[in-house]
């Protein structure tokens, strides 16, 4: 008799693990995420967007809070708390991803991609999705979209660009990744990397002479202060990587792991279709404020110089391979 008592005790013991006590909350789980954008961008905007749907789906068990400018720390110090396993998240991009995984670097690359339908393509790319797995995997980074393009990157400066050559001798402003480096080298200028925050002092104090920025950074930087050219020399079509812990991302639900995915990238697309829209707003409203648009560059010499940024990273095989998956010639 005993026996099967302790036989129905343990049968009833395995039945309800799991389940929570009467009147116990369900556990809740919180994603803190950090971008170093103003909170006047319309990726802040979509951020949000991501979090309200998130919590909508998950019924509050999974929230995102969202903080602008940097607020929880500058981008590689979040990286690293990414890595120990640590609850945040951190808008990012291939290119300090490449730190970890050089050829990842390319998606940052000179004149990699240049739509958004190309950028769709890389999602199933089987080189693309080896080099997510192996950062999760060694690295501790889970990428949960990088559904999220933020333009295209132009040259800003106070003399006009329309060809490398131009370029010589200009102190360009970059995040300091080797492929933002040498992107910035191959097409003329010397890089010079600096946070983000630090740029309209550096244009002040004359430390840098322009940056190489997406439009929709200009205004909310109030960067047409200190520059008067906006050349568009569309050199980087901007993916950004939208990062967590993978450890951290494998402790949640299932359920929570394809609502964070689904969202993220849902967000994404509808934020970077605003954007591309945007620019030929923001492009006037530049105008309006003195600046003066270059829009004959020579992309041809450009795209001929860029090439020498995967060259000098040894990355020109990656990024032929992916362009082969992708059918980009």
């Amino acid at each position: 008799m005993r026996i099967a008592t302790a036989a129905i005790c343990a049968g009833l013991a395995l039945a309800f693990a799991g389940t929570p006590v009467l009147g116990q909350a369900p556990k809740t789980y919180t994603l803190k995420f950090n971008h170093v954008l103003g909170p006047k961008e319309p990726y802040h905007e979509g951020f949000l967007k991501w979090a309200k749907a998130v919590d909508a789906r998950t019924k509050g068990g999974l929230k995102i809070e969202v903080f602008p400018s940097a607020q929880l720390g500058v981008e590689e110090d979040i990286l690293e708390q990414i890595r120990q396993g640590a609850n945040i998240g951190q808008n990012t991009d291939s290119a300090r991803m490449g730190n970890y995984i050089p050829g990842i670097a390319i998606m940052n690359g000179p004149y990699f991609v240049e739509t958004l339908e190309e950028v769709a393509k890389l999602r199933k790319a089987p080189t693309v999705v080896k080099w997510l797995d192996e950062l999760a995997s060694r690295f501790g980074f889970k990428v949960v979209s990088f559904n999220w393009v933020q333009g295209y990157r132009h040259f800003f400066t106070n003399k006009p660009i329309r060809k490398p050559e131009d370029l010589k001798g200009l102190r360009i402003r970059t995040p300091p990744a080797p492929i933002w480096q040498e992107s910035v080298r191959a097409l003329g200028a010397t890089p010079v990397a600096m946070a983000f925050g630090d740029m309209y002092p550096g244009l002040q104090q004359k430390a840098i002479d322009g940056v190489e920025l997406v439009y929709n950074n200009i205004p909310g930087g109030r960067f047409y202060e200190v520059l008067k050219f906006a050349n568009e020399t569309k050199h980087i079509m901007l993916i950004n990587f939208e990062v967590v812990s993978a450890k951290w991302f494998n402790s949640l639900p299932k359920e929570y792991q394809r609502v964070l995915v689904e969202e993220a990238d849902k967000a994404g697309e509808e934020t970077s279709r605003r954007i591309l829209k945007l620019e030929a707003e923001v492009e006037q409203q530049l105008k309006a404020r003195g600046m003066t648009i270059v829009k004959d560059v020579d992309l041809a010499a450009f795209r001929e110089a860029g090439e020498k940024a995967y060259e000098a990273l040894k990355i020109t095989d990656a990024k032929n391979a992916v362009h082969k998956e992708i059918g980009k010639r």
